[in-house]
């Protein structure tokens, strides 16, 4: 694949292909879990979805049980979980591996040496930040809030 938006990625609530129709928005990427220290993060990650969705800005949960076992329910928990205690509207995926032998070819990608940001996850919570083509444009360590001046620099330019 060469680019973010021509992966095939299921979402939480059964659309087969929940990047397609977001093709031309800038994103960020981020693997989710419910459980985890970083999971207040959902709070400002919804505010900056809703701020800058106008402007063809998207944020996509990847929720995953790699770390910690921090997400272990099922999708349906998943989603009622974010809806109840975040008021989650930005898009979510089936939860998927970002790390390993069953890594989603997704996460290959984006963690491949050729998009300039090589190495595999190391926590809940990490971002990417997807411009407008697809391409890859940051990575950002867990502890990378969403309101980040750094972060919120980035996708301004991006925008």
């Amino acid at each position: 694949m060469s680019d973010f938006y021509s992966f095939r990625v299921r979402s939480i609530d059964g659309v087969q292909d929940m990047l397609a129709p977001l093709r031309g928005s800038v994103a960020l990427v981020v693997n989710v879990a419910s459980q985890c220290g970083y999971t207040p993060q959902y709070a400002g990650l919804e505010r900056l979805y809703r701020e800058l969705k106008g402007q063809r800005f998207t944020v996509i949960g990847f929720p995953c049980n790699q770390f910690g076992a921090q997400e272990p329910g099922a999708e349906a928990d998943i989603m009622r979980f974010c809806t109840i205690n975040y008021n989650v509207t930005f898009p979510l995926s089936a939860k998927i591996e970002v790390n390993g032998p069953n890594r989603h070819p997704l996460y290959e990608w984006l963690t491949a040496v050729e998009n300039g940001f090589a190495g595999d996850l190391q926590w809940n919570f990490e971002k990417f930040l997807i411009d407008r083509t697809g391409k890859v444009i940051g990575r950002y360590p867990s502890g990378t809030k969403p309101e980040d001046n750094g972060l919120m620099q980035e996708i301004a330019q991006a925008l």
